[in-house]
């Protein structure tokens, strides 16, 4: 533990933005995997409302900091493509 009066703020710091962060992480990771889901059981409806759900809890991860920017385009776009893949691209 720290013994020093700004690494003792250093630390709640870290602390108040690590769990921030994995419960960022975590709702874009049940985001996806519900996308997946409802791309699998072929409702295309739910998985179009699951993709853009999907995509809003990546990109507010990535605002956040959470993730990097990158790592969210990447998801986002795998999502969207599995999407398209399983439904075409006509809405």
């Amino acid at each position: 533990m720290a013994n020093i009066k700004s690494a003792e703020k250093r630390a709640r710091q870290n602390d108040k933005r690590r769990e921030r962060n994995r419960i960022l992480r975590s709702s874009a990771r049940t985001a996806v995997k519900k996308c997946h889901a409802a791309i699998a059981a072929g409702d295309q409806d739910a998985a179009a409302e699951a993709v853009f759900t999907a995509g809003r809890a990546l990109d507010k991860a990535a605002g956040k900091g959470a993730i990097h920017a990158n790592n969210a385009a990447r998801r986002r776009s795998r999502i969207t493509l599995a999407y398209n893949r399983a439904f075409g691209d006509a809405e």
